[in-house]
């Protein structure tokens, strides 16, 4: 009986993730669009655990928001789907999978309610301490937006790293090849041009 009236207050808490249209959007919602359209590409987004450190670093912003990380993502991925400017990729800390709910009560729920809120994006894991010192090596030269939530689960952060939504990494490192090879056809003709003059 005990365990049903403690995960009562979490199934409500989580709950607002997948919001309808219908619904009318949280307070934060204003604030955390405007935010995030601020950002380009190389700039990070970290919804955070609740307990995440504040950065006094330049560069970082901080805001505390009412909700949880579920809910926060879920409107994050839905405000960044619809822009056609920048794309986001997904990181959570690898540890994540390896914490148990007898340890953690709620994680299991917040793992389900998670997947769920990312809409099927592809998921980068990688070691928690490693995304960390990453998205604060980048703050020297970019701006991080930190969502700090309400969650108060361990490893549950995500950090989202946006890129050019018109103009993929793909394609860049093809037009960087191109313009190599155009280089090394413009030396070669330069070459065979002065072994003809001699």
């Amino acid at each position: 009986m005990k365990l049903i009236a403690w995960f009562s207050p979490l199934i409500l808490l989580l709950g607002g993730c997948g919001s309808s249209p219908d619904q009318t959007p949280p307070l934060w919602a204003g604030m955390v669009e405007k935010e995030v359209d601020a950002l380009g590409i190389q700039n990070w987004i970290v919804v955070a655990e609740s307990s995440f450190p504040v950065v006094t670093r330049g560069g970082v912003r901080t805001f505390v928001v009412d909700g949880e990380i579920p809910q926060i993502v879920d409107f994050i991925v839905n405000h960044l789907e619809k822009s056609e400017t920048v794309t986001p990729s997904f990181n959570t800390a690898r540890e994540l999978s390896f914490v148990s709910n007898d340890r953690a009560p709620g994680i299991d729920y917040l793992r389900e309610q998670l997947n769920e809120a990312l809409h099927g994006h592809r998921v980068r894991q990688m070691d928690n301490r490693s995304l960390t010192l990453l998205a604060q090596s980048d703050a020297s030269k970019y701006a991080i937006l930190v969502l700090k939530s309400k969650t108060s689960l361990p490893y549950s952060s995500v950090f989202i790293e946006l890129d050019s939504g018109y103009w993929d990494r793909e394609s860049e490192d093809r037009l960087r090849q191109e313009m190599k090879a155009a280089q090394e056809r413009g030396r070669k003709q330069l070459i065979e041009s002065n072994e003809t003059n001699n």
